[in-house]
């Protein structure tokens, strides 16, 4: 039972990976001031994921899950990538520039993306399991909300900057109207991540 759970966990993880790559490109706007993108909520999750499964598996598993995603995101870009260098129907020619436009990331986006992900959910792991181990296990809140803030805000700018950097006058608004909102979304987890480490396995 135990193991099938972690294995949701992990089928969890990587669908909000994925499905943060494939709604990157939609921009938004949250309170009538900040634009990010649609998939901010979508890779907020993913952080929540590593911390429940760092909280009752372990930082090793913790970990695997950190390069799962990674693998999957690769394969999955690649398919997608392929999925747009076949050749169209001619009956769906106009819809192939909608269809590149929505899914098809150009490779600067997709090397920010990469990078962000790999530095900051090796943080996200790191730093959670360091305060579990300062703390001696208790207050899950400091090591949950903490994580997740300093991993978020590595992720923004990393992502921004090597995505945008020379084509947007302002970097530092972007990442400050995105890591904001990330903010928002890491305390507003804090509830769910008792709940689902509460008892240990029992309630994951």
């Amino acid at each position: 039972m135990k193991e099938n759970k972690l294995i949701m966990w992990n089928c969890l993880f990587i669908t909000c990976l994925i499905i943060a790559n494939v709604i990157s490109s939609k921009l938004v706007i949250i309170g009538g001031h900040f634009i990010v993108p649609s998939a901010v909520v979508s890779y907020a999750f993913t952080f929540l994921c590593t911390d429940i499964i760092g909280e009752v598996w372990g930082k090793e598993e913790a970990n695997k899950t950190v390069k799962r995603g990674l693998i999957f995101q690769v394969i999955a870009t690649l398919l997608i990538l392929g999925a747009i260098a076949l050749p169209i129907a001619p009956f769906m020619t106009e819809f192939q520039e909608t269809f590149k436009a929505v899914l098809g990331n150009s490779l600067r986006m997709t090397i920010a993306s990469l990078v962000a992900y790999v530095v900051a959910q090796a943080n996200d792991v790191y730093v959670f399991h360091k305060l579990k181990e300062i703390n001696k296990g208790k207050h899950k809140w400091i090591r949950n909300n903490i994580s997740t803030i300093c991993s978020q805000f590595i992720d923004t700018s990393i992502f921004i900057t090597v995505a945008f950097y020379g084509k947007v006058p302002n970097l530092w608004l972007m990442i400050y109207s995105q890591f904001l909102i990330k903010v928002v979304l890491a305390l507003l987890d804090t509830p769910f991540f008792y709940y689902f480490t509460k008892r240990g396995d029992n309630n994951c």
